[in-house]
């Protein structure tokens, strides 16, 4: 039998050997189908100088709002030197951030111009491709809103589960450091360590898992778990802001993939505000169709002012942006230069503060609009091609693995 110590599973050394030998089997499996299916995540990472005066936009950028942002970034890396930016493809040596930060940290920087100065004194651009194309996709997400109570009632009767307590976390790597560096989620049953619950079976059959709040639409929510987040706006007239605390471990599937296979939705239809507009129309389907999505995300009560990234901060509208981090550091500064679901010029500083289980990449980022309708209608329907440009500290020398 697994034994717990310290709130953690321990399984028999025999199992527990075979257990991971059968996981490596089935993680070198899904990484070669992986990338048979995506061949363009990989590829030849390149960096190439550039300058200032080459970056479309930049005399046109708002500094002064900048500055704050810089400030959190400034924060996080000071906080986290020894490991933040050394576990990607492009490497930067933190040290030579912490510098900056420090110098900026001595000056009282407040406006456009003193903080265009600074950025271009202290930064040098370089141009990032991938088998020399440097144009790649940026998407977009919000922070979704929902309605929920404390109380379970006939109107509020959809659960917004916590971490559940049989949930176990593993790394191969742990156990050996010649088996890849693979995190994997599941659980115990009879002796072995199995695939946590699908989405499907936690909708139908419950979970051993805290419940933070009941929601009012399955719709809102399953939104809420793809964004990843949300204001809960309370029966009561409170707020409380929902974050992510743990996944399932499952694969996602997007509903507006779902929605295009089964021939529901056209192209051109399928975006977050007209998905959201067919499940609603169609109730009774909603819900078989959500559960195709296996992925399930576990929230957490959260006292941030805004939705906290993968960086450990609270993400800006308009500046965070998710990118994948095998490729881009995250705590990376990067010039944006894309555009808007409009057709219009999106040129501007943002920051690699998150990441997610689509954003999968060398050219590749999530744009962070903020929150509410606003922001859902913007996102929904940003598919943009683009290309960004990392700022480096001007004594670095940035490297590729």
């Amino acid at each position: 039998m697994p034994k717990i110590i310290d709130g953690f599973w321990f399984l028999p050394k025999k199992l527990l050997k075979f257990t991971l030998c059968l996981l490596l089997l089935v993680e070198l499996n899904a990484c070669f189908k992986d990338k048979a299916e995506a061949p363009e995540v990989g590829g030849k990472v390149k960096l190439e100088k550039i300058s200032f005066k080459q970056l479309s936009g930049w005399n046109k950028e708002n500094f002064a709002e900048v500055v704050p942002v810089f400030a959190k970034n400034c924060a996080v890396i000071a906080k986290n030197k020894n490991e933040l930016l050394y576990d990607s493809e492009i490497k930067i040596k933190t040290k030579d951030y912490l510098s900056v930060c420090e110098r900026f940290n001595k000056k009282n920087i407040r406006t456009t111009e003193q903080m265009k100065h600074f950025l271009e004194s202290e930064f040098v651009p370089y141009a990032i491709s991938n088998n020399g194309n440097a144009e790649g996709k940026f998407t977009s997400y919000y922070e979704a809103t929902i309605h929920a109570s404390l109380e379970k009632s006939a109107k509020y009767r959809y659960p917004i589960y916590g971490k559940p307590k049989d949930l176990v976390e593993i790394n191969l790597r742990d156990f050996d450091v010649n088996l890849p560096n693979t995190r994997l989620v599941g659980r115990v049953e009879n002796n072995r360590f199995v695939p946590y619950y699908n989405r499907r079976d936690i909708e139908r059959n419950g979970i051993k898992a805290p419940v933070l709040m009941w929601g009012d639409d399955l719709v809102d929510i399953h939104f809420m778990q793809i964004q990843g987040s949300a204001i809960a706006y309370m029966d009561d007239g409170s707020e409380l802001r929902i974050g992510f605390a743990e996944s399932n471990g499952r694969k996602f599937k997007g509903i507006g993939s779902i929605l295009l296979e089964k021939k529901l939705l056209s192209s051109g239809e399928a975006t977050m505000p007209k998905i959201r507009e067919w499940l609603r129309k169609n109730p009774q389907k909603a819900a078989d169709l959500m559960a195709e999505n296996e992925r399930f995300i576990f929230q957490r009560l959260s006292d941030a002012d805004g939705p906290v990234g993968a960086l450990g901060i609270s993400l800006t509208a308009g500046r965070s942006l998710a990118v994948d981090n095998e490729y881009i550091p995250l705590g990376a500064i990067l010039w944006l230069d894309t555009y808007t679901p409009d057709k219009d010029d999106l040129e501007k500083i943002v920051f690699a503060q998150d990441i997610g289980s689509a954003i999968k990449g060398v050219v590749r980022g999530d744009y962070f609009w903020g929150h509410g309708e606003e922001a859902l209608q913007e996102a929904g329907r940003m598919h943009s091609d683009g290309r960004y440009y990392i700022l480096v500290p001007k004594y670095s020398s940035p490297t590729v693995r």
